[in-house]
């Protein structure tokens, strides 16, 4: 007899969404992915309905059928972007449970898998900090004895900074005004309408304005920002500088409310900006957290967030660490 699903695990992102189907032992059985969640502009209804239709896939990779009658495995660990507020978690919680998907189910901020895809596996430590840098910009942190530190992370609206939308945004602002004379000179100016083979930043503006490139496309300007930082430009180092700074800020305030700054403990990095490790972003994201949180073990992870939210599932349905080891050599093996 085959192996059967003990759990499915779900990581929907702004951009993506993975879904795997994992064995009791930690046995990748299915995977799917799909495009973003994203229920402020769809609703959350929808965005869950759509949630549906990946999952179905991943069943389907498994050699299973989703039902609505029997559940696909024991236990849902779906860690979601936009459940940013205990409002959206209960209401997305509700959705997801009443899909049947699994026998129990639990919905929390992706930033929560990023978080667990970082800690080890025997249960040693289930305290530290996690920081996502991607699309945009969150942070949550967990204390020994299980109290949580978040931010609402909704945007500019919420105090946030950053993120490759943001960074994109800022990046496109200096040069603008460069190109027209209201701000100082930037090489950015030259650079990003270079970027898609146009000959000014006008061009660049017409372009977006009008819908010639998707607002999407913004996002490829990021990698561009940083090496033209790299390179040495000021406008464009103070923006990766800044950066650096809001990661660390966000990371030391959810330490010093939890209590765990006076003792080791870890901090996990994530997200597609911090996991490219640009050098003039991580070296002084390192030295800042020397600065301000000495007792800091600062990682970045790399692998799929899925990966945490299914240990964060195999926990729950206490499989041990020879498990997670077994659903952290899947991803390991395609990275």
């Amino acid at each position: 007899m085959g192996l059967t699903p003990a759990a499915l695990a779900v990581d929907a992102g702004n951009s993506k969404t993975d879904a795997a189907l994992v064995a009791e032992d930690g046995t990748v059985l299915g995977t799917a992915r799909g495009g973003g969640f994203q229920p402020p502009a769809v609703g959350a209804e929808a965005a869950v309905e759509t949630l549906g239709g990946i999952v179905a896939r991943a069943a389907r990779d498994a050699g299973l059928e989703l039902r609505a009658d029997v559940p696909l495995a024991g236990h849902v660990s779906a860690c979601l972007a936009n459940a940013d507020l205990p409002r959206e978690e209960e209401e997305l919680a509700a959705l997801v449970g009443a899909r049947g998907w699994g026998r129990t189910s639990e919905v929390a901020n992706d930033t929560f898998a990023v978080l667990r895809a970082g800690l080890p596996d025997d249960g040693s430590v289930r305290h530290g900090v996690a920081v996502v840098c991607g699309a945009g910009v969150n942070c949550v942190g967990v204390a020994g004895d299980g109290r949580t530190h978040r931010f609402p992370a909704v945007g500019r609206l919420s105090g946030d900074w950053g993120g490759g939308g943001g960074l994109a945004e800022e990046a496109l602002w200096h040069a603008a005004r460069a190109e027209d004379g209201r701000g100082a000179d930037t090489e950015l100016a030259r650079a990003l309408p270079a970027r898609f083979g146009l000959p000014s930043m006008y061009a660049l503006i017409e372009a977006f304005h009008l819908g010639d490139l998707a607002a999407a496309r913004r996002h490829d300007l990021v990698p561009v920002l940083f090496e033209v930082a790299a390179a040495g430009d000021a406008a464009a180092l103070a923006l990766v500088r800044r950066q650096a700074e809001e990661i660390t800020a966000m990371a030391a305030v959810a330490a010093e409310r939890l209590g765990l700054a006076d003792s080791p403990f870890p901090v996990v990095l994530g997200g597609s900006v911090v996991a490219a490790r640009h050098p003039v972003l991580h070296e002084r994201v390192l030295a800042l957290f020397a600065e301000r949180l000495p007792r800091a073990a600062v990682d970045v992870v790399t692998a799929p967030p899925v990966l945490g939210a299914g240990l964060l599932a195999l926990d729950r349905l206490g499989a041990g660490p020879a498990a997670c080891a077994r659903l952290r050599a899947h991803y390991a093996a395609r990275s």
